[in-house]
């Protein structure tokens, strides 16, 4: 009798071979090397320099990544890579860039809740629309910008994401407190002096850190879901600023 023919094989996406080369901590490997595999809806924007991308699980209700592209840094850790100034410059001349996008959108989401966009959208429903708009809520200052002292993926990359830690993919002490403490260095602190303190996260113990409420220094002790509790509670209040 002859053999049965085996059936088909079901076809790979591009990105699942891709992504299959790297493991767990490589997993924003792919995004640098071949960004065009992946939808807007994933990948905002990339060129030569950067890819800036959504966070597969984002800490924040808006949650950006920054990945520089150049060889030489990728793989470094942010305190080494960002000793080279000329680096460091472009680095953050191009977070500044990514932060406007994630204010905008900020905006988009929030406008219709928000207290400070009422005269805003009043005059762009006018008919005519004045010459000139009302500026609004300044949604660039609900962004932080930044890199963890001890990052959790191989690949350098930077933060960019709303202030509001309101996600359900937050789930843990470290999730909280790696964006609530010093862990989390702004990407405008660098260059670090030699003796700053935040060069040693697991000295200073900033993960293991009580917890501490973001927006009105309310303490928690070791109680996550009091505080989640809370957080939406912050949330709900911040967005109707």
């Amino acid at each position: 009798m002859a053999p049965k023919p085996k059936p088909p094989l079901e076809p790979i996406s591009a990105s699942h071979k891709v992504s299959n080369v790297f493991k767990a901590r490589d997993n924003l490997g792919p995004y640098i090397e071949n960004p065009s595999l992946f939808p807007p809806s994933v990948v905002l924007y990339y060129n030569d320099d950067f890819v800036a991308i959504r966070d597969r699980y984002p800490k924040s209700s808006l949650h950006l990544l920054l990945l520089p592209r150049d060889p030489a840094k990728t793989r470094l850790h942010p305190f080494e890579a960002f000793e080279d100034l000329e680096f460091l410059q472009k680095v953050q001349k191009e977070t500044k860039r990514l932060k406007r996008l994630a204010a905008a959108e900020l905006r988009r989401m929030y406008s219709n809740t928000s207290a400070q966009e009422i005269t805003r959208q009043q005059a762009m429903d006018a008919d005519p629309p004045p010459n000139e708009l009302p500026a609004g809520r300044d949604w660039e200052q609900e962004i932080m910008c930044g890199i963890h002292a001890h990052p959790s993926m191989n690949h350098l990359h930077i933060h960019v994401l709303a202030v509001d830690r309101f996600s359900p993919c937050l789930r843990h002490r470290k999730h909280y407190n790696s964006f609530s403490t010093p862990f989390f260095v702004d990407v405008e602190d660098f260059p670090l002096a030699e003796d700053d303190v935040r060069r040693h996260p697991g000295r200073e113990g900033y993960l293991k850190s009580d917890f501490k409420c973001w927006r009105c220094g309310r303490m928690f002790g070791n109680k996550f879901q009091q505080l989640k509790a809370h957080l939406e509670e912050e949330f709900q209040a911040w967005r109707a600023l």
